[in-house]
């Protein structure tokens, strides 16, 4: 065998978590335990699309994984102002955009406005490697193939969730009842006062409903019959050991036993965490990738990542916080 062409990936992709820019000076996160850098998280994307702009193979796409503009904007009547500052970097860079929703997204907008913005990339391709869940109005779940026998999926982590939902609403209603059963606090950003798992109910964090669990399962027994590859993006991480419980979805104990009842799944890539984490999951060898936050991120470091994708394995160059990885395909 060509041993140069063993080398060549099949496709590349950047990687880029909580990005969270707002034009305020730094400040320390809820708990007051965190320097956040919200105006020098602009340069630490400037950053990332040079070195994608200058690497030996640039990425085919990017995947923005959600929080890519901070809740203070709301606050300040910046939202729309910051967001376009955010994009207009970005598209300049060298490949199209995929984004993630996070829980910022929807402090910012609703969701009939992320629907109709730059943020709903579902809405730009209309091809046979590409195809967008039919869930209801506001569902934000699509599924594209960059390169035959590989999927890439990308689900709604706030399908269930009080953030972008109207009070008198019964998705509102139907979020609160689960909240409620764990978290008894005034205010439902605190976490639960339980030691484990159960931290993970708060008003941050959310979930996916029965229908978009459906139509994940359904992807994916395709995924199977095809031998693709699946890589499935979400802005909340969904595995325990992948992350810190305050960080964790909802319901993932169920998103799991979707994932562990297909072939076709190789990958699990989240945002969230701004520390970042890494497991692979016992029962199916699937890799869960929790990307390290660039709010969070000092000015003098970096956030970011390039993938490099071969039919046996993907190996992620990280830069700054971001650590190398390689992993190799169940």
């Amino acid at each position: 065998m060509d041993e140069s062409a063993e080398q060549t990936p099949l496709f590349t992709f950047g990687v880029i978590a909580d990005i969270q820019y707002a034009d305020i000076d730094d400040g320390y996160n809820y708990n007051q335990t965190r320097m956040r850098y919200y105006r020098s998280s602009l340069k630490l994307v400037r950053n990332a699309l040079d070195s994608w702009s200058e690497s030996a193979v640039k990425p085919d796409f990017i995947l923005q994984l959600g929080d890519i503009i901070d809740g203070f904007n709301k606050r300040d009547g910046t939202s729309e102002e910051a967001l376009d500052t955010v994009l207009r970097e970005l598209s300049s860079g060298p490949a199209e955009l995929h984004h993630v929703w996070g829980n910022h997204e929807l402090y910012n907008f609703s969701r009939s406005a992320l629907l109709r913005s730059r943020l709903n990339s579902s809405a730009v391709r209309d091809d046979s490697s590409f195809g967008a869940a039919r869930l209801g109005s506001d569902v934000y779940a699509y599924h594209f193939s960059p390169v035959p026998g590989f999927r890439f999926v990308v689900l709604d982590a706030y399908d269930v969730s009080l953030l972008g939902r109207e009070e008198s609403s019964e998705q509102y209603r139907s979020a609160m009842d689960i909240i409620k059963q764990y978290n008894a606090n005034e205010d439902l950003n605190c976490p639960p006062v339980y030691v484990g798992l159960q931290q993970r109910f708060t008003m941050f964090n959310g979930g996916f409903s029965k229908d978009q669990l459906g139509w994940l399962d359904s992807v994916l027994s395709t995924a199977d019959e095809k031998q693709e590859r699946v890589t499935i993006l979400s802005h909340l991480p969904v595995h325990p050991c992948s992350t810190t419980p305050i960080c964790l979805a909802w319901n993932y104990d169920e998103v799991l036993a979707v994932i562990r009842s297909h072939s076709s799944v190789v990958c699990f890539i989240a945002g969230h965490d701004h520390d970042g984490g890494y497991c692979c999951d016992k029962e199916t060898a699937v890799h869960h990738l929790t990307l390290e936050g660039v709010i969070e991120t000092p000015p003098n470091s970096n956030a970011f990542g390039i993938v490099s994708v071969y039919k046996d394995r993907m190996v992620l160059k990280g830069s700054g916080r971001i650590m190398d990885n390689v992993l190799l395909f169940p």
